[in-house]
């Protein structure tokens, strides 16, 4: 018996030691083929890659928004002492049958990357809405594959609308190079007093606050099994390649990489599955086929202060009145339509961070989906806290398979119709996609000057039309949206309702009898 389990041991060992070396056969080929070397992508950033359509690129698109105002050649050193000590944003992406390869850019020049924008001027100087413009409009542009998949415009003049001078930094990050927690690790190592990723592998690793705002422990460990099935699956494609030059050592695989792909096909079903048998979305005017435009907005930052304070008299999570305010403003714009949303709500996937906050500075994707119903039906501002609460709490508890990450990533590893059924059940079931940055609580400083207000806003994938973003930054709290113009042409209309639901909330709260 010792001997049997230990051929088996050792057989296994054999077996992935020959799929390791038919994976580096394949990138070598492949590189040999394109006359370059280079680091093979994961599978799940090449999902992400791939999953670029017309009506939503798959971009992390950033405002900053700084005083005074700081200069283009600032601005490019500060890039070439910080940033481009990440390889990635040096690298660019050649894409093959078997996926994809970051590869070094002999032709990198810095100007391709940080360039000068000029918005109009404006009545009474307010350039905001000339900047959302901006935003929206780079939203949609696709990044030129031929170069490393990132771009900084930068205004060096802006005037806000609380009048003050500066400048304004609109960030596009292609999704395949890291997620939105990475980004923050790159960020921090933008700022004044930041360090490139070797020096501060393990410095300040609560840093930016962005601890998970779901109690991801119970939804991590399925997630994590996840991920690794992706990766599992980018082997067993490698291995099969494998075959087709050595047949015979592709058979000594065989049995272990059919048991393997089992394993990870019973998942993949798990997860579609439990996405199948969801409802789908309440049919309101933000759900529909995009017109391939988009529009932005934000509003100025809530005092954090105050959010707390509500939270703490109703004894709820910050997060909890938060999400109260952006189900209450969503139905407040819609009946401000004519729409009748008397017991609807809407559905947001909301990312999960997967990975110890230390290690963000090596990029990539590592998150998960979770969804969380917004309802966007109930008035009375007391019992919808009360109520987003209760969902909340339900969720942390749940096991349920709610991976909508496994099937999206799944789906860029497909061909293309199969990859537009996968994300079309995907748009079926969700409205919007959220997120919920706690942000640095003292305001930071990027070469010199002042950052006053940060933004950003994840990708919506497949058919989904609204992009909504809070990040807590500096003492306030800021909600940004980002929609298709044709499903919602006026997304101020509904940042206008955040400030009056957190008012109405917080005048509520303290009418109520406290002292029975």
């Amino acid at each position: 018996m010792v001997t049997r389990v230990t051929a088996r041991s050792a057989g296994k060992q054999a077996a992935q030691k020959v799929a390791r070396n038919v994976q580096k056969n394949v990138t070598r080929a492949v590189s040999g083929t394109l006359g370059l070397s280079g680091e093979r992508m994961s599978k799940v950033d090449t999902a992400w890659l791939r999953m670029d359509c017309d009506a939503n690129l798959m971009m992390i698109v950033g405002v900053w928004q700084l005083a005074p105002g700081v200069k283009h050649a600032a601005v490019c050193e500060r890039i070439e002492n910080s940033l481009l000590k990440y390889d990635r944003f040096r690298q660019r992406v050649v894409e093959d049958a078997g996926g994809a390869t970051w590869v070094n850019d002999r032709n990198f020049d810095l100007a391709n990357h940080v360039v000068l924008e000029k918005l109009p001027k404006a009545a009474g100087g307010n350039q905001q809405e000339a900047l959302q413009d901006r935003v929206a409009a780079l939203a949609t542009q696709r990044l030129d594959p031929k170069r490393p998949l990132w771009q900084i415009h930068l205004v060096e003049d802006y005037t806000g609308p609380d009048g003050v001078k500066g400048s304004a930094m609109i960030v596009r990050i292609h999704h395949c190079i890291a997620d939105g927690i990475a980004l923050i690790s790159v960020t921090m190592s933008l700022v004044d007093g930041g360090a490139p990723p070797p020096e501060r592998r393990k410095k300040n690793a609560a840093a930016a606050g962005a601890e998970d705002w779901i109690a991801d422990t119970l939804l991590k460990p399925f997630t994590d099994i996840t991920v690794k099935a992706l990766g599992a699956v980018g082997e067993g494609a490698a291995r099969s390649l494998g075959m087709l030059g050595d047949p015979k050592k592709g058979m000594e695989q065989g049995m272990h990489g059919s048991m393997d792909m089992a394993r990870i096909l019973l998942q993949v079903l798990k997860d579609g599955a439990a996405m199948a048998l969801m409802p789908d979305d309440s049919k309101t005017r933000l759900k529909g086929k995009p017109g391939g435009s988009k529009k932005v907005a934000w509003c100025q930052p809530i005092p954090l202060d105050e959010v707390k304070a509500i939270g703490k008299a109703l004894n709820c999570s910050i997060n909890d009145v938060l999400l109260s305010c952006v189900a209450g403003a969503l139905g407040e714009y819609l009946k401000s339509l004519g729409d009748d949303v008397t017991g609807q709500e809407i559905r947001a996937m909301v990312p999960v961070n997967l990975r110890p906050l230390d290690q963000a500075y090596k990029l990539g994707n590592r998150f998960g989906l979770v969804p969380l119903v917004l309802p966007i039906g109930v008035d009375n501002p007391i019992e919808r806290v009360y109520e987003v609460r209760r969902r909340m709490a339900a969720l942390k508890g749940s096991y349920q398979p709610l991976l909508a990450f496994s099937l999206l990533a799944v789906a860029g590893l497909l061909i293309k119709p199969a990859q537009d059924m996968m994300l079309n059940l995907f748009s079926k079931k969700t409205t919007a996609v959220m997120t919920n940055v706690p942000g640095p609580r003292e305001k930071l400083k990027f070469c010199g000057s002042t950052l006053e207000q940060s933004m950003f806003w994840v990708p919506q994938s497949g058919d989904v039309g609204l992009g909504v973003s809070i990040l807590s930054y500096g003492g306030g709290v800021q909600f940004g949206v980002i929609t298709d113009s044709k499903l919602c042409p006026e997304p101020q209309r509904i940042i206008d309702e955040f400030v009056p639901e957190f008012a109405k909330l917080s005048i509520v709260t303290l009418m109520l009898p406290w002292g029975e």
